[in-house]
């Protein structure tokens, strides 16, 4: 009875082992499908050629969802095109399980943002970035670009005196600091300009007063020189004898 059963088991094993191949093939095909398009996709993009690599780098997110760098390359490749809206959905889809890549992920939507004219959400971006890689040297640049837009200039040579600690000897490092001087130069120039209006404003208000003061000075001495001659006058309103209407 044994020997009759064993034989029975071998071929129900065979049969699921059988029925699991076309399922484990299919799967195997996809997971290359998507490699062969990563692949093509990735060499377009590094040749510079967007609009070619649009296609595979797209199958390659439909295929593989969570395909961080595909994502990546992708946003890039539509903000390279101009189609902002587009990189922001990826961006934003992929943000949150991106990982080791966020803080690229969060610094490139900020990127997007500061292109589009947000620099509310461009500042939040930047801002993430560095939340999440306090050594992220070229999201401290953009943030301080970001804040002079929005006037914050204190804070943007904040960000830019840190972007320059970061990368001492970056080539934008003439240009940012002539943006911090010359910052610094109008913050100085503004705060003389603001004295010297207060100063203005000062004087001005005290030769107001001064002329009030004469006013008041003035009229006052004309009040007392007008009670003075009432009451003269009224010492000498008597008549005597008698006033007769003819």
């Amino acid at each position: 009875m044994s020997n009759l059963s064993r034989p029975t088991f071998e071929v129900r094993c065979i049969v699921r082992k059988n029925r699991l191949i076309p399922c484990l093939l299919f799967l195997f095909a996809g997971t290359l499908g998507a490699l062969d398009d990563f692949a093509r996709g990735e060499e377009l993009f590094m040749q510079n050629k967007p609009r070619e690599a649009l296609a595979f780098l797209e199958n390659t997110i439909t295929e593989d969802p969570s395909h961080i760098k595909a994502c990546l390359y992708l946003g890039i490749a539509y903000q390279q095109l101009d189609m902002l809206d587009e990189a922001i959905a990826v961006y934003r889809k992929i943000l949150p399980r991106a990982g080791s890549e966020a803080p690229r992920v969060a610094y490139n939507l900020g990127n997007v943002y500061f292109t589009k004219g947000n620099t509310v959400f461009a500042e939040q971006y930047y801002t993430q970035a560095i939340e999440a890689d306090p050594s992220f040297a070229s999201a401290y640049l953009n943030r301080g670009n970001t804040r002079i837009r929005t006037g914050a200039l204190k804070s943007a040579i904040s960000d830019y005196e840190i972007f320059l600690a970061l990368e001492p000897h970056s080539p934008k490092r003439s240009r940012v600091d002539q943006v911090v001087t010359f910052i610094r130069e109008e913050a100085a120039a503004e705060e003389r300009r603001k004295a010297l209006a207060e100063q203005i404003a000062r004087e001005e208000a005290e030769r107001r007063q001064r002329m009030l003061d004469e006013v008041a000075a003035s009229l006052q001495s004309a009040a007392e020189e007008n009670k003075g001659l009432s009451a003269g006058s009224e010492d000498v309103l008597g008549y005597d004898g008698e006033f007769e209407l003819e």
